[in-house]
């Protein structure tokens, strides 16, 4: 049997899914987990009808309102063979589901562009890293703020989805509290909230430090609950949608500027499904 370490020892605090890509989402008290993460995250997006790119709130200049919006599935996922209907609730409170057929024209309205709801294509194929795409991958844009530690400057960039997806890289996104902690020491006032960073799993790290702990989790598997096992791939870099208001939540650069000026713009960690299930809040997570 693999050994196990105190290192990354902890437990599940929330969960996170979110229905429609760059709206807000639902927090879960369970979720099951497949190969393409907690089942129906990022399964719809809206797709701008006049180049055909995935809308985005990686570019607030084109997207200026997307966080206005929230979606919530009607009925709770049961299988990833199909893509169940979810209802999004507009700025003004008007509630739509993704079943009616002037949908589209009422998204279109409200955003003040022309858009399409699509639905992630499910397919027999395994999830590419979005730094190799294929191709025919979909495509979104991303804003870089001018601001020193990011890879560009006050430009716009396009950059390529999984295939099949609506994901911007990896099909999970693990957060601890103990990176929040140590992001409001270096900043304290910067509201490092979980809502900024629209994780799927949090974990509150059983030694209660504050560091970036998350670090010395890439290359290792995180063992959640009693079946989860999760790849940790890579650190997850961070973007201007950190930035931006939401809810009571106000506009802050200096929180992606601390957090590229503490730990090289990374917030969190991505990973990819070794083994599926159940996770629940408060299941045991630890590194092996």
């Amino acid at each position: 049997m693999a050994n196990t370490t105190q290192i990354g020892r902890g437990s599940v605090v929330s969960l996170w899914r979110y229905p429609v890509k760059s709206m807000m989402g639902e927090e879960l008290n369970a979720a099951e987990v497949d190969d393409r993460g907690l089942l129906g995250d990022r399964a719809y997006a809206l797709v701008d009808r006049s180049n055909g790119k995935i809308a985005s709130a990686k570019n607030p200049r084109k997207w200026p309102h997307l966080f206005d919006f929230r979606a919530a599935f009607v009925d709770t996922p049961r299988s990833s063979t199909e893509v169940l209907p979810i209802r999004i609730t507009l700025p003004d409170g008007t509630i739509v589901t993704s079943t009616q057929t002037d949908v589209d024209q009422i998204l279109s309205q409200a955003l003040n562009r022309e858009v399409r709801l699509d639905a992630t294509k499910r397919r027999d194929q395994e999830v590419v890293d979005s730094k190799v795409p294929h191709p025919q991958a979909p495509k979104a844009e991303e804003y870089w703020p001018d601001m020193e530690g990011l890879d560009y400057r006050d430009t716009v960039t396009d950059f390529a989805l999984p295939e099949g997806t609506f994901f911007d890289c990896a099909v999970v996104h693990v957060l601890t509290l103990a990176t929040l902690d140590r992001l409001r020491e270096l900043y304290p006032t910067g509201r490092f909230e979980v809502r900024r960073f629209r994780p799927n799993i949090v974990v509150e790290p059983a030694s209660g430090e504050k560091d970036f702990v998350e670090n010395a989790w890439v290359g290792h598997t995180l063992l959640i609950g009693d079946a989860v096992r999760l790849s940790v791939t890579g650190p997850c870099p961070r973007c201007v949608m950190t930035t931006l208001p939401q809810g009571d939540l106000p506009k802050d650069a200096g929180i992606l500027r601390m957090a590229a000026q503490s730990n090289h713009a990374n917030v969190g960690v991505y990973a990819s499904v070794l083994r599926g299930g159940t996770i629940r809040r408060g299941d045991s997570v630890s590194l092996e």
